[in-house]
């Protein structure tokens, strides 16, 4: 396997990306190609569907043995389930599979013709190695089960963010940082009130914490 291509996102690290594709509408991200297939050919007819699968490797997941039992985070990291009942990272092949929206097949000067993409659940620099539409008579199965994740978290948090601080970010950003933090960036087994995260977005270090349902950002800086 090979990557055709890769994604620009707005998240240097893992830490605040949505734990699924689709939570988060509002963030956008690019998919440019490699230079080798950098074809107009192969995409054409593309922009007649509104949303495609990628297929793509955890490339920032630990490296080590597999286990046949992971943490699942929707169950707060206190029971195990069998990784192939889950989407953990940590599995034989580190390979995902991810339905975003397709908000614009455009030509640049840069990178040729790239995707624009809206609330994919990628880290900037992902490897993809497939690109496929999403087929609604085939991929969608109304009465499909979901098991212990049978319905989205909804998000969790009130976000309360300074309008000074807000202002740091830019404009066409602010609608998914909210997003993304009313989802609960934390890791799932972490609830002390009293901890300050941090994380990358869009070139900027946001800091918060969580206290009784409640998000506070204290800083948004440049990330250094």
């Amino acid at each position: 396997m090979r990557a055709i291509a890769r994604v620009h996102s707005d998240f240097p690290s893992k830490f605040g990306v949505p734990r699924q594709s689709g939570l988060v509408e509002d963030l956008t991200s690019t998919l440019v190609f490699e230079p080798e297939f950098r074809s107009e050919d192969a995409l054409r007819g593309l922009e007649g569907f509104s949303h495609l699968w990628l297929v793509w490797v955890f490339h920032q997941a630990a490296q080590r043995d597999w286990s046949p039992t992971v943490r699942p985070p929707r169950l707060g990291g206190n029971a195990r389930m069998g990784v192939f009942a889950t989407r953990s990272p940590f599995r034989p092949n580190p390979i995902a599979l991810s339905a975003v929206r397709l908000d614009g097949v455009e030509r640049t000067e840069a990178w040729g013709t790239v995707l624009r993409l809206r609330g994919a659940d990628l880290v900037d620099g992902t490897p993809v190695l497939d690109v496929k539409p999403y087929l609604p008579y085939a991929d969608c199965v109304p009465d499909a089960l979901g098991g212990f994740a049978a319905a989205p978290a909804a998000p969790a948090l009130a976000v309360d963010i300074p309008p000074d601080l807000l202002e740091r970010v830019p404009p066409e950003r602010r609608r998914a940082l909210l997003g993304v933090l009313a989802q609960d960036p934390r890791p799932r087994y972490q609830k002390d009130p009293d901890r300050v995260y941090g994380f990358g977005f869009a070139g900027l270090e946001v800091r918060f914490s969580v206290a009784d349902g409640v998000l506070t950002v204290w800083e948004i800086m440049e990330d250094l």
